[in-house]
């Protein structure tokens, strides 16, 4: 009686593991490409919540968080140089942080910079072409968030 009590416990936890929402890199980068009435539309469908926008002299950032509080994706729009538009995605789990790493490098970006983002961050840029990713690490000492920045 215990045995199928204990797998049915494993299964529910495993599909609430299973319907945490990561997206891949192609995901991401279409979001760039999306206005951000269309974003915000898609960020309703994929049930995230409304976080936070600010308008900056420049800028527009509308931010979502997804409904178990893991995950929260933002988009920039800037006014003039387009070029800087981008979508940022912060998470919680060092083995997304891998598994976005080992899919980047499987497709052919190649490590170009690191340094320190305004808040003290490491962070290393990876290029292909002129595609653009960022991956940023927590600071020393700190466990989350993980971010994954990719530029227009």
């Amino acid at each position: 009686m215990r045995k199928p009590l204990g797998l049915l416990l494993f299964s529910f936890l495993l599909s609430i593991q299973i319907s945490a929402q990561t997206f891949t890199v192609e995901q991401l980068k279409g979001f760039n490409k999306l206005t951000m009435d269309e974003f915000n539309k898609e960020m309703k469908q994929l049930q995230f919540k409304f976080y936070d926008k600010t308008e900056g002299l420049s800028f527009l950032l509308t931010e979502y968080e997804a409904s178990d509080y893991t995950s929260k994706i933002g988009k920039f729009e800037y006014k003039e140089e387009k070029y800087e538009d981008r979508i940022e995605f912060e998470f919680n789990d060092k083995k997304d942080y891998e598994q976005y790493l080992k899919l980047i490098l499987t497709a052919g970006y190649k490590e170009t910079e690191k340094g320190k983002i305004i808040t003290k961050e490491p962070y290393t840029d990876y290029y292909r072409n002129k595609e653009h990713i960022r991956l940023i690490l927590p600071n020393a000492g700190e466990s989350t968030p993980y971010t994954i920045i990719v530029f227009k």
